[in-house]
């Protein structure tokens, strides 16, 4: 009896030697595209809340302010609600716009050395290089009242906060769309586009990888082979240009 006793001590302590550190939490801050909510980026969410992320889906005044404003609004928050969970790892998955708040926020400022550390950023459908649709409508009446500051400073023209941000120094994965809504305003944009942004013009220098699918800019964050694009990249650091 006591030999058998020892024999679980034994057994008990080597578990508990073994036994696995805490979990370590990635988690992933969310930001949706100009004139939408975070409600747009729902789904993308609960798929990776299924794969095991922790997630901060950042809701911002997109129409409001100016991308140097908008950047530091969205992204502080969205570090905070990582914080608040623990997290020691932190990546991004960004909509349009959002792609833009965080060139602007990394280029503005060395990732703080108190933050968790900075992890993977999908763009979906980035204006990294602008949209001639900001050329051609942004002086048209009622284009900034529905876009505001942050939809004028989107253009092409050596002025615009695309062209100035410079490459990338961050693992970036790039997911461009290739099928169109609406055929007037992709009138404007040279070769294949999502309707919104040209695939020339969401690719950026310094990016890691980059993916056309055949999805609109429009519902790109919804499309199931982007999500799972997305979430690849988040855990390979590339995509997975094997699917078919």
């Amino acid at each position: 009896m006591r030999a058998r006793n020892l024999s679980t001590a034994m057994l008990c302590l080597l578990m508990w030697h073994s036994a696995p550190a805490a979990y370590a939490i990635e988690c992933v801050v969310l930001l949706h595209g100009l004139a939408r909510t975070s409600h747009s980026m729902d789904e993308m969410a609960q798929h990776l809340v299924q794969a095991g992320y922790a997630v901060a889906n950042i809701n911002y005044p997109s129409r409001d302010h100016t991308i140097a404003e908008l950047a530091p609004m969205a992204i502080n928050e969205g570090i905070e609600r990582c914080n608040q969970q623990d997290a020691h790892r932190i990546h991004f998955v960004t909509h349009s716009l959002g792609g833009i708040l965080v060139r602007q926020y990394l280029a503005s400022s060395a990732w703080p050395a108190n933050n968790p550390e900075l992890g993977r950023v999908v763009m979906l459908g980035p204006p990294n290089q602008g949209s001639e649709i900001v050329d051609n409508l942004k002086d048209i009446p009622g284009y900034e009242l529905w876009n505001g500051p942050a939809g004028n400073q989107l253009g092409t023209d050596a002025n615009s906060i695309p062209r100035q941000l410079g490459p990338v120094n961050f693992e970036l994965g790039v997911i461009a769309g290739t099928d169109t809504m609406n055929p007037l305003l992709s009138q404007y944009l040279p070769g294949p586009n999502d309707g919104k942004v040209s695939v020339i013009s969401t690719k950026v220098e310094g990016m890691t990888d980059f993916i056309s699918l055949p999805t609109t800019h429009t519902f790109m964050m919804n499309n199931d082979e982007v999500i799972s694009q997305a979430t690849f990249f988040l855990m390979n650091g590339r995509f997975d240009h094997q699917t078919p």
